[in-house]
């Protein structure tokens, strides 16, 4: 079965920035499930995958327009040190560099630190890869037509896919 609107697309993934270093891969887990053509996915990615099937492995490189994103230099705020969420211990600290996890009105974000106080902290809410140019070499592992309830709820179910 070919990929098009709803289908439940399985596939893994090795993610590399455009040096070839690589920054993230699926492999250890289980493959990643997402409901096709309802803006669950990176829009390169899924418009990469389009057409593919079962047993299909290729590669794609994402301008940042494509995948997280240009910077915005001015996505600078400051957030309460309560707020943030990711410390590796109750007793570490935040310090520049370090990404963290904050709730907003639109679910969570990741963020990065520019700058830690007491009880403020200074963050950069730019996704980390935005701005980056990244290659997907990617693996799909299955291609099945989406269920009813996952159309009416506009995302995968299962494994590799949204849990109720």
């Amino acid at each position: 079965m070919k990929i098009t609107d709803k289908s439940v697309v399985q596939f893994h993934y090795i993610l590399k920035d455009e040096t070839g270093v690589e920054i993230e891969n699926s492999y250890a887990n289980e493959p990643l499930a997402y409901l096709h053509g309802y803006k669950n996915m990176l829009v390169g990615v899924e418009n990469a995958l389009t057409g593919k099937e079962t047993g299909d492995k290729f590669s794609v490189t994402l301008q940042p327009e494509e995948a997280y994103g240009e910077r915005k230099e001015d996505a600078i705020q400051r957030v309460p040190v309560k707020h943030m969420q990711g410390l590796v211990s109750p007793s570490a600290k935040w310090k520049a560099g370090m990404t963290a996890v904050v709730n907003t009105d639109d679910g969570q974000r990741q963020v990065t630190v520019v700058k830690a106080g007491k009880f403020m902290v200074t963050v950069d809410i730019n996704p980390p890869l935005a701005g980056k140019v990244l290659t997907f070499d990617l693996d799909v592992t299955d291609v099945r037509e989406a269920t009813a309830e996952e159309v009416e709820h506009g995302h995968a179910h299962g494994a590799g896919g949204h849990q109720h």
